[in-house]
C-alpha cells in the first residue's frame, strides 16, 4: 500500500483571500497575465482543491506533479487547498466537486475535475496539447 502524502509545504490551510487576484496580490513572483507574454517562459499558477489525504487527492497531486515536471519543468507553482480544513474556500473558485484543478495563469482560467489520471484529457484541458479535431476521426 502506497503511503505517500503531499508535501506539507504545498498545503496552504491559512488562505483567506479567495477572490480574483489583482496585481497588488501576487501569488508568487508578481507576474500578471499579459497578452504579449511568452507562455514558454511564464510561470503557470495552478490551484488544486482536495478533501483530506484521500487516495483520489493523493493521486491528483501525484499526477499533476508528474505532468508539470514533464511539460512545464521549472515553470509552475502548485497551491493545494484542503477543503476538509477550510470548506469556506470552495466558494472563491466555485468548487462543486473534488479534486478540482484550477489553472489561474496563464489566462484564461481553466478547470479540470477528477484525479488527473487521464493524461491526454488533462493536457488538453490545460491547453498544453491541442484537442484532436473531428476531421481526423474516421
Amino acid at each position: 500500500m502506497n503511503t505517500s502524502t503531499m508535501p506539507p509545504n504545498l498545503v496552504n490551510h491559512d488562505r483567506e483571500e479567495v477572490g480574483d487576484r489583482t496585481d497588488s496580490q501576487p501569488l508568487s513572483d508578481g507576474r500578471g497575465s499579459n497578452p504579449d507574454s511568452n507562455t514558454e517562459t511564464e510561470t503557470w499558477e495552478l490551484r488544486l482543491y482536495i478533501a483530506g489525504q484521500t487516495p483520489r487527492s493523493i493521486a491528483a497531486f501525484a499526477n499533476l506533479t508528474r505532468l508539470c515536471e514533464e511539460h512545464l519543468p521549472g515553470r509552475y507553482q502548485i497551491e493545494v487547498i484542503d477543503l476538509m480544513e477550510n470548506p469556506q474556500l470552495a466558494a472563491g473558485d466555485q468548487i462543486v466537486a473534488i479534486p478540482t484543478l484550477i489553472r489561474r495563469l496563464p489566462e484564461p482560467l481553466r478547470r479540470i475535475v477528477g484525479d488527473l489520471s487521464n493524461t491526454e484529457r488533462t493536457l488538453v484541458g490545460l491547453q498544453l496539447r491541442p484537442a484532436q479535431s473531428e476531421s481526423r476521426r474516421v
